[in-house]
């Protein structure tokens, strides 16, 4: 600010080299002496023009007396130390008569409070049942057959058979074409075939009336092997006039259009009246047989040998398919193949079931879930699987005592787990009880209460 100069010393640097800071050229003023002695804002031209009066330098060193009065002496902290350390030890030594009466202070005796109760569980028993072990897996329903109906021949679409939607039975009329072309060439080939036949029947006579007459008499040999020839000819024209017939026949056969199998229609591809060419590629609608019904899903490779065993003992795997939310059972069938090859893509193998579908649950390209039973267990411990408890590198459960008020734990080999439920192989035997509800609070060896049972009385 102006009216105060600036000096600096190299005395100051003095400081940082030795440790001691030398005396200031100026004295040290206390707040008030400075507020006396400063500068009035309005005097600012005048001090400015003053010259800098000098400062005499104070003859004690700078803050010696505020590191006096902060500073205890020695004998006054070795004593402060010695008198703690003695009080603590006096509280050590005697802290057998204050502590029960610290103990009586703070809070109650510990026999005027009751027992904590032990943690309140919930129990099952270990049974023996006979269990499934299910593979899940997801299917697509395929159909046995699936026809797509179609004319044989060409012509006008002259009657629909069928609602759209219904069952029909193999050879029930579907749909008829105008068939009056075809029974008008039918009885053409007819009527060729009985003129045909009248000639037949002139060479055969003449034929036969020549074997009566001598040789070189009244016919000579050339004649009569013509005559021979004649009736063969007309032999194998009135053969050509059957098979004409046949086919005319045939023609009008195929204007009556028949199921070929029994299924379900589909929907109509051609209405009644339009002109339709033999083998169309709409076709007039699609049949498709729904009972039986296939379905064809995948399992993992690494179950390929346990489903392999089970029919290399002649066993029919059942197979249950459901919807897509596991809620609804859509029917029952058994594994009728293994496909032959895996999937290099997925590291799966095609299976295929054949279900009844009586009820006509299944269609066509549906998606179902898929359980395969791989092995029926006869004789398992099974327990609820909440019972099941994980640990660091094993699975335990808890098991109640005989004395049906502390458990112990129980290491335990699960085979699977299959609709809360889980089979034991090692660790439980028929009979034992299990906690399922309670376990978060409960230790080996620990105390435990059972529902309905009251506190011990002490």
């Amino acid at each position: 600010m102006a009216g105060f100069p600036i000096e600096l010393h190299s005395s100051r640097l003095q400081y940082v080299e030795t440790g001691v800071l030398p005396a200031p050229p100026y004295p040290i003023l206390s707040q008030n002496t400075r507020m006396a002695t400063a500068p009035n804002l309005d005097e600012g031209s005048r001090l400015a023009s003053s010259p800098a009066q000098p400062v005499s330098s104070p003859t004690e060193p700078f803050g010696s007396e505020a590191e006096s009065r902060g500073k205890k002496p020695l004998w006054y902290r070795v004593g402060s130390f010695m008198l703690l350390c003695g009080v603590l030890g006096g509280v050590y030594t005697t802290r057998e008569r204050w502590e029960p009466a610290l103990e009586g202070w703070i809070r109650p005796a510990a026999s005027s409070r009751p027992a904590p109760r032990p943690p309140l569980v919930t129990l099952a028993t270990a049974k023996v049942e006979a269990i499934p072990q299910y593979l899940n897996c997801l299917g697509t329903v395929t159909a046995f057959n699936s026809v797509t109906v179609r004319s044989r021949v060409d012509g006008e679409l002259v009657g629909v058979s069928f609602q759209e939607g219904e069952m029909v039975e193999e050879g029930q009329l579907i749909a008829r074409i105008d068939s009056r072309g075809f029974e008008a060439a039918l009885n053409q080939a007819r009527g060729q075939l009985e003129r045909d036949l009248a000639a037949l029947e002139l060479a055969r006579l003449n034929f036969e009336r020549s074997k009566n007459l001598p040789v070189g008499a009244t016919l000579s040999q050339q004649e009569r092997d013509e005559l021979q020839a004649v009736y063969k000819q007309a032999q194998a024209v009135v053969d050509v006039d059957r098979a004409t017939v046949a086919n005319a026949e045939l023609q009008v056969t195929y204007c009556n259009i028949t199921a070929p199998i029994r299924g379900r229609v589909g929907l109509r591809q051609v209405d009644q009246g339009n002109m339709i060419q033999a083998n169309g590629p709409l076709g007039i609608a699609v049949i498709t047989q729904l009972q039986p019904i296939s379905i064809l899903f995948p399992i993992p490779q690494d179950e390929i040998p346990r489903v392999q065993s089970q029919l290399a003992q002649n066993k029919a795997l059942p197979v249950i398919a459901f919807d897509r939310s596991f809620q609804n059972k859509l029917g029952e069938g058994v594994l009728t193949a293994i496909d032959n090859q895996v999937d290099s893509a997925t590291g799966t193998l095609r299976l295929k079931a054949t279900f009844g579908n009586e009820e006509n649950t299944l269609f066509p390209n549906q998606f179902v879930n898929i359980r395969l039973m791989v092995k029926l267990w006869d004789s398992a411990v099974v327990v609820p699987s909440s019972a099941i408890q994980r640990g660091a590198d094993f699975l335990y459960v808890y098991v109640v005592q005989p004395d049906n008020e502390s458990v112990d734990i129980a290491k335990v080999t699960v085979a699977f787990s299959e609709a809360g439920r889980s089979v034991i192989a090692t660790g439980l035997n028929e009979g034992d009880r299990v906690v399922t509800e309670g376990t978060d609070k409960l230790q080996p060896k620990g105390k435990i209460s059972l529902p309905g049972a009251g506190p011990k009385p002490q």
